[in-house]
């Protein structure tokens, strides 16, 4: 009996000193754990959410920015949506132009009509590059999105050649003689005037040649169309070049060599004749007589 009342106290001693077991108490159903970071804090699900659709909508405007079916399929996303985005930072803070001069950068920015703090993922692209485009001094432009608050504009402006007066009208044309609508001829008075029907095409061709020559070009008043075929220079000193219809820079040339031999532009003359490729015929100012001039002269 002794002995197995040691061995029956032994028995409780051993038991009463291993560690007891955790349990789960009873009726509480298991709740999952919130998702950690590789940084170890939790991520509440909702935030998981709002960043998959963020994901989503900003991949979308992504696409957008080249395809045209993409901003079709961008546009049937609904307003709350293209709202909440612009609430969290998807918005128009900050615009920049690129390629346009100073003095069209104002005529750009308002035909872009971009509000400032507007949604950045409902713009619609081509729209605004349509606007853009029909200012008279753009040629072409490209509207793109930056995410998350930026919008680039970048154009490509027409080379303004001259100003042009027809039927009692003025305005600027570029190399191709479109007239530059939105550019106001009193802010271009150092541009070359050109004269005439059809003057506006055909000035690209003639203008380099004539503006080539500082002599001629310092002296240059106007440049006028005459039926549709050839060109009359008339300088500020009224003096008047007639240049044929057709190899206009041979005829330039013979005026060269006449004016590095006996400075013929600062003669006063009234009238200089370079239609004939033989001769050129000079009158003076004073005097209504035709007279020639050999080439060699």
């Amino acid at each position: 009996m002794r002995g197995a009342g040691r061995s029956s106290a032994g028995a409780r001693s051993k038991s009463s000193s291993s560690p007891q077991k955790s349990r789960k108490p009873a009726g509480k159903p298991a709740v999952a754990a919130p998702a950690k970071s590789h940084l170890g804090f939790a991520i509440p699900p909702r935030f998981i959410a709002a960043g998959v659709g963020l994901a989503i909508v900003g991949a979308l405007a992504i696409v957008a920015t080249t395809d045209h079916r993409a901003e079709r399929a961008l546009a049937a996303v609904s307003a709350d949506l293209v709202q909440s985005s612009a609430d969290l930072g998807f918005r128009i803070d900050n615009i920049s132009l690129q390629g346009a001069s100073p003095r069209s950068s104002a005529d750009v920015m308002r035909a872009a009509a971009l509000p400032a703090h507007a949604p950045l993922i409902g713009l619609d692209l081509d729209a605004a590059r349509r606007r853009i485009e029909q200012v008279g001094w753009v040629k072409s432009a490209t509207v793109m999105r930056l995410l998350p608050d930026s919008v680039v504009i970048a154009v490509q402006e027409r080379h303004l050649l001259a100003v042009w007066q027809h039927n009692g009208q003025v305005a600027v044309i570029d190399n191709d003689g479109v007239v530059a609508s939105t550019a106001s001829p009193s802010g271009f008075s150092s541009l070359p005037l050109v004269v005439g029907d059809g003057a506006n095409t055909a000035a690209g061709t003639i203008l380099p040649a004539v503006l080539s020559r500082p002599r001629l070009a310092e002296r240059l008043e106007a440049l006028v169309r005459v039926d549709g075929r050839r060109w009359d220079l008339r300088l500020k000193s009224g003096c008047i070049i007639q240049l044929p219809a057709t190899d206009e820079e041979a005829a330039l040339i013979r005026l060269d060599q006449l004016d590095q031999q006996s400075r013929v532009l600062d003669l006063g003359l009234s009238r200089i004749d370079l239609r004939d490729p033989e001769m050129v015929l000079v009158r003076p100012r004073q005097n209504a007589a035709a007279n020639s001039v050999s080439d060699g002269a």
